[in-house]
């Protein structure tokens, strides 16, 4: 029978594997974060973290035959490194992108996600052997231990998600969840004080590192910031981090800009180019304009265009994420560009996928503006696909027109004209405009309708500051190096979800801008 301080020491071995198992998974969808915010592809970057760190892991499971003696200063120290490396990792990441180039952020990333897998991957096996040591069974030190850290696999993701990255950001979330690796191994260290000679030195480097994590939770986000600003050109006037992305908007002179995990959505210099076309044309082109639907726009300015027509009666505008719902509602420099158009009675918001919203609603729009970022990862993807132009089709009313913003076709000319030709695979007709935008460049728009579109005989009659009528024909017309003479339309590819395409072409086209 075990005494009563053995019980105690086995039972925190299980608590701390499960501690520790938290504060690994959450490690490694913080690295796929930081990788997918600041290298982008989102796919891409989650998928070599968790190849990584797993990996890391096997090696470390490997290494830790060779740990046989001093078990509980051993488990220390690796939580001290796990503690200080994946504490100081993001902090260190901006500072890395900040001032190199050439690959060197990423490969960065990439070292530490395998050596934090490496140390995660030690401490499971020494903590079996230890239970084993104090005297419970292997298969019942194996089988408590496993059940701890698989269950604290579950619980870390699900903190990352809802509580640390919307409510801590990334650079606090890594020193807050080093504090609590420190923590276990304080707390394994006085446990088995009687173990450990020259306990007193290990505590004073424990007291060290904990003092630096604790330093890096209240300054460390701000000195961060003085990083990150150098990746956007403008000084940054606000940023946060939502459940579904990082939010920034920067200030120069009068020049508004907003981006969503690093990439612009718009400047107020020029958006209005940009949200004019991608309104008006549709809106005259449709029979009706009473009931519109927008698919993104959380930033207001599509729906501030349309309710310059009288006759709209209802604006449905379904938007992922509320924390950009909100901005628009609440931040003075989007409220002055959107002119409090989500405040209007008549527009209503739903926050929620727009696929999934197609597929649950049952109404039927005279028209559909589809505003969302360009289709740079998997779940992006979907909303580039036969199967969504499809669902949005079947919501279209007879005489009705949609707009879609579909990249750049100087830019990435074959993504653009493959988004056309996979809203033209519906069965709807399609017509091609562009326009310079200067903060993006030439920028491109698919018109799509159940009828023919004839460009010539629609007669914009709302105010604008760039769109009029005499120019609008010249918006479809396309150069050589921008139209689709490269391939024969019948055989440009189609989107689908079982074949996505878009993906990798995207990702292809634009690696060089």
């Amino acid at each position: 029978m075990m005494d009563d301080i053995k019980k105690k020491q086995s039972h925190f071995i299980y608590w701390a594997s499960g501690i520790v198992s938290i504060c690994g998974i959450i490690f490694e969808v913080l690295f796929g974060a930081l990788g997918s915010y600041i290298l982008g592809d989102g796919v891409k970057q989650y998928t070599l973290t968790i190849s990584l760190f797993l990996t890391g892991m096997g090696i470390g499971a490997s290494l830790s035959e060779r740990v046989t003696k001093k078990l509980i200063l051993s488990f220390i120290y690796i939580e001290f490194l796990v503690a200080l490396i994946g504490g100081f990792s993001s902090f260190l990441m901006f500072a890395v992108t900040a001032f190199s180039s050439d690959g060197t952020d990423a490969l960065f990333l990439y070292v530490v996600t395998l050596i934090i897998g490496a140390l995660t991957g030690v401490e499971l096996p020494i903590l079996i052997r230890k239970a084993n040591e104090i005297g419970v069974t292997l298969q019942k030190s194996t089988a408590r231990v496993l059940f701890s850290d698989y269950a604290g696999g579950l619980i870390g993701g699900l903190l990352f998600v809802f509580l640390l990255r919307p409510q801590f950001g990334m650079v606090k979330s890594a020193f807050i969840v080093g504090l609590i690796n420190l923590t276990v191994a304080m707390v394994v260290l006085y446990l088995f004080r009687k173990e450990v000679k020259h306990r007193w030195v290990h505590g004073i480097i424990g007291s060290i590192i904990g003092a630096l994590l604790l330093a890096g939770v209240f300054v460390g986000e701000s000195i961060a910031l003085t990083f990150e600003q150098k990746l956007y050109k403008d000084p940054i006037v606000h940023m946060e981090e939502s459940q579904y992305q990082k939010i920034v908007i920067t200030k120069q002179n009068e020049d508004i800009r907003l981006y969503l995990d690093g990439g612009l959505q718009l400047s107020s210099i020029d958006e209005h180019r940009y949200h004019e076309v991608l309104v008006h044309p549709a809106m005259t082109a449709s029979d009706s304009r009473e009931q519109v639907l927008i698919l993104g726009g959380g930033d207001g300015l599509a729906a501030r265009e349309l309710l310059k027509y009288k006759d709209i009666k209802d604006i449905t505008l379904v938007d992922l994420d509320p924390a950009v719902i909100e901005l628009a509602n609440e931040n003075p420099h989007l409220l002055k560009l959107n002119q409090g158009s989500l405040k209007d009675d008549r527009v209503h918001v739903q926050n929620q996928d727009a696929f999934e919203f197609l597929e649950q609603s049952e109404n039927w729009y005279d028209v559909v503006i589809v505003d969302l970022p360009d289709p740079n990862n998997e779940s992006l993807n979907k909303l580039y696909t036969k199967e969504f132009y499809s669902l949005i089709r079947n919501h279209l009313k007879p005489g009705g027109a949609m707009m879609v913003q579909s990249t750049s076709p100087v830019f990435a000319r074959e993504v653009y004209w493959t988004i056309s030709n996979t809203i033209a695979s519906t069965g709807l007709t399609t017509e091609n405009l562009h326009v310079d935008v200067p903060s993006f460049g030439n920028w491109g728009f698919v018109l799509a309708s159940r009828e023919e579109i004839a460009i010539e005989d629609l007669n914009i009659n709302v105010p604008t500051d760039f769109l009029n009528n005499h120019m609008l024909e010249s918006l479809t017309v396309f150069g050589k190096d921008e139209d689709d003479s490269f391939a024969d339309e019948d055989k440009l590819e189609v989107n689908t979800l079982i074949d996505p395409v878009l993906i990798e072409m995207y990702e292809n086209a634009w690696k060089y801008y």
